[in-house]
């Protein structure tokens, strides 16, 4: 991937990551030359918060590849079940490498200070700079000067 952002949403600051990502899903539309917009992608690249299987029961359904490492505890877990634990989780080690496609920009947006610290009363103003930092990513990307 180019790490430009699809899609965004906001949530308090004390709530998790991983129980946003099938609202986030949901709300993912990347156009196409002709027909509608394309709704699945062909991977969802995670880190190991985002390996519950409800999550994982998702992907599977909707045929998208989940390319989220187990966590230690999980699979010591499954270990112990024996045969009733289940397969182990088949991870891409070469998709897993462009995850960090995704830190490096979680990186950039974070050198706005206003969006680092979090200092914005209202939700509104901080999706604000969130739409603004990726309109500025998506132009920066399609313009053809350098």
């Amino acid at each position: 991937g180019t790490g430009l952002p699809l899609v965004s949403l906001i949530t308090p600051g004390q709530a998790g990551d991983s129980p946003m990502l099938l609202p986030l899903l949901e709300q993912l539309r990347v156009t196409r030359p002709v027909g509608r917009p394309r709704t699945r992608p062909a991977a969802v690249l995670g880190d190991k918060a985002y390996s519950s299987r409800a999550i994982r029961t998702h992907l599977r359904a909707r045929g998208i590849k989940a390319v989220i490492p187990e966590p230690a505890d999980q699979q010591g877990h499954r270990r112990r079940r024996g045969a009733r634990g289940g397969r182990p989780v088949s991870l891409d080690a070469d998709a897993y490498k462009g995850r960090n496609v995704i830190e490096r920009q979680y990186a950039h947006l974070k050198q706005w200070r206003g969006l680092a610290t979090r200092y914005d009363k209202y939700a509104i103003i901080y999706r604000a700079a969130v739409v603004l930092n990726a309109v500025l990513a998506w132009s920066k990307r399609l313009s053809d000067m350098p």
